[in-house]
């Protein structure tokens, strides 16, 4: 997948405009691509077009509109475009309540070495953290990460996988559904 160009950015007027229509769109693209592990840990993965409509959404909360200030978002956020035979999530760590989030994401120091995808019929393929977001006292609640297949990995994904979190504080596997293996398949190609 190519990055976002900056040429594919709209103005902050010209966005506003569009965005009424787009919203609905992005967020059910967004719901196809979301695969909940347990109760507390969202993955969303990311493409090219959940790229760029997040970079147009921070352009607009922010009010950025320098062409320095959008180069350095357009760099930011497309580190998570996945590259050929990747798979890029963020990964939400979600908790109710700032008392909760305090206790576990200390607990869940480690996790990341205890975050897999498992394509059937193949070895687990260990996700990549940011290690820019590792740290030695608590987990951050948001973590981006990716997923590197071999190329045997990205013919068999359609056919069957799961994401596996063996943390000793919180252990859990999603099989992907159907719909889930189609729509993250189309990242692989």
């Amino acid at each position: 997948m190519q990055p976002v160009a900056v040429e594919e950015i709209k103005n902050i007027a010209d966005y506003e405009m569009e965005r009424e229509s787009l919203r609905p769109r992005m967020m059910a693209l967004k719901d196809r691509r979301r695969v909940r592990v347990g109760d507390h840990l969202t993955f969303l993965f990311e493409n090219r077009e959940t790229v760029r409509y997040q970079i147009q959404e921070m352009l607009r909360i922010e009010r950025i509109v320098k062409p320095q200030d959008i180069r350095h978002e357009l760099d930011t956020y497309n580190e998570l475009v996945p590259g050929p035979g990747q798979l890029s999530a963020s990964l939400l760590i979600e908790y109710g309540t700032p008392e909760e989030r305090a206790v576990h994401l200390r607990e869940l120091l480690g996790i990341e070495n205890h975050v897999w995808l498992v394509v059937d019929g193949t070895a687990p393929v260990p996700a990549v953290f940011d290690a820019r977001q590792i740290s030695t006292d608590r987990v951050s609640s948001v973590q981006y990460i990716k997923f590197q297949l071999t190329p045997d990995q990205v013919a068999r994904f359609a056919k069957g996988a799961a994401i596996r979190v063996d943390h000793p504080y919180y252990s859990f596997e999603h099989r992907l559904t159907p719909a889930e293996l189609s729509e993250l398949a189309e990242d692989l190609q």
